[in-house]
């Protein structure tokens, strides 16, 4: 898996590609760490269009995220996921925790 952070005026992406599984949880939790010490940044937007798997510990590191970035008021969007990572997540309800965005 690769991440790329970039950060444009008040939002930061994190741009994922690959299998989002347990062995990317220390790259996926220092990407975002970063972004919490800065004040400028309000969302946090996760780009998984080239995510091709995804399991349950990526569900839990999404999760942990969101509970992170909610003690430090911020907000956490998905973007164009994968149809694969797509249908994981429709089977975790997280439309109901989460923002998706499609075409974005």
């Amino acid at each position: 898996m690769t991440i790329d952070i970039q950060v444009r005026d008040h939002a930061a992406r994190i741009t994922m590609s690959g299998r989002f599984d347990f062995e990317v949880h220390r790259d996926f939790k220092n990407a975002y760490t970063t972004l919490f010490s800065k004040p400028a940044v309000r969302e946090i937007e996760i780009e998984m269009s080239k995510v091709n798997y995804l399991d349950s510990a990526a569900l839990g590191m999404l999760m942990l995220l969101h509970d992170r970035a909610k003690d430090a008021q911020k907000k956490v969007s998905l973007l164009n996921a994968s149809s694969e990572a797509m249908q994981v997540m429709e089977i975790a309800n997280f439309s109901k925790i989460f923002t998706i965005k499609i075409g974005v």
